[in-house]
């Protein structure tokens, strides 16, 4: 952006109910002016903002291979998110982005790749799976394993359901607690990796979900020897303005939406620790 403090103009193309409650729903934006479209990579965020209401960040679900539209999922959580929620297709919506550094893909390239997300956090490992996906021929055996609360909080059922048929993809979706008519996996993600145990040989992983799913899930990878340095994790929950001026995303000496959102557990392991 030539400036990133400015947001363009967006409109939503195409709005989809995520959730059996509602909460989560995805927009497809396109630019009101095609000259504003820029390039991003897998990983990284925009700020979405609303006149009068404020902006929030959100991590770029789509892949930079879907060329006709960006592609986010909003969580309605607070004034801004309900606000877009409020949003019909068709309406214009401000946009600030990309920002921060994204998912390290160039180093993928020859690998094996394991995907681990939970709920609401998938949507950048959407991206990157779609990605992956686009670019098949240059990565190895692609692991997703992918689990909610329960079956209706699983996003992008409809791509779900077209991964599972692939065969050069090992797709595991898991929720928490076994209900009537779910016939996939039972059990937390950081069980259900150690279950899984995907191998460590010239492998990658990235783990995307909530701060309780990555604590518990980050010792699994270390026990089936997956190295600090191979292993990375996004802390966009922690964006706020973007630009690394606000000083709210701090962790040490590092500005998670500058210096992130995505680091490696090496890099993390180096930072100290929170209370």
């Amino acid at each position: 952006m030539e400036n990133p403090y400015i947001p363009v103009p967006v409109k939503a193309k195409k709005i989809t109910v995520e959730s059996d409650d509602k909460t989560l729903r995805t927009y497809d934006l396109v630019f009101c002016n095609e000259e504003e479209r820029f390039e991003f990579l897998p990983g990284q965020f925009c700020q979405l903002s609303i006149l009068g209401k404020g902006e929030a960040p959100f991590g770029i679900a789509s892949s930079p291979t879907e060329k006709e539209f960006l592609k986010f999922t909003v969580n309605r959580v607070g004034v801004v998110t309900t606000a877009i929620h409020w949003l019909e297709e068709g309406e214009p919506i401000g946009l600030r982005g990309p920002l921060g550094n994204s998912y390290p893909v160039e180093k993928f390239k020859g690998c094996n790749v394991v995907i681990i997300g939970g709920g609401f956090a998938f949507t950048t490992l959407r991206a990157l799976t779609v990605y992956l996906l686009a670019k098949r021929q240059d990565f190895k055996d692609i692991t997703v394993i992918y689990g909610a609360r329960r079956p209706g909080l699983l996003l992008y059922q409809n791509e779900l359901a077209q991964w599972e048929k692939r065969d050069d993809l090992k797709l595991h979706l898991t929720i928490d607690e076994a209900v009537s008519g779910w016939n996939k996996r039972v059990g937390f993600v950081p069980t259900v990796t150690k279950e899984v145990a995907p191998s460590p040989q010239n492998a990658w992983v990235v783990v995307c979900g909530p701060p309780i799913m990555i604590k518990y899930t980050l010792p699994v990878l270390s026990e089936l020897e997956f190295p600090p340095e191979r292993i990375y994790t996004s802390l966009e929950r922690r964006m706020k303005c973007g630009v690394g001026k606000c000083g709210r995303c701090n962790i040490g000496p590092k500005y998670v939406c500058v210096d992130g959102p995505v680091f490696s557990y090496a890099e993390l392991q180096k930072l100290p620790m929170e209370e």
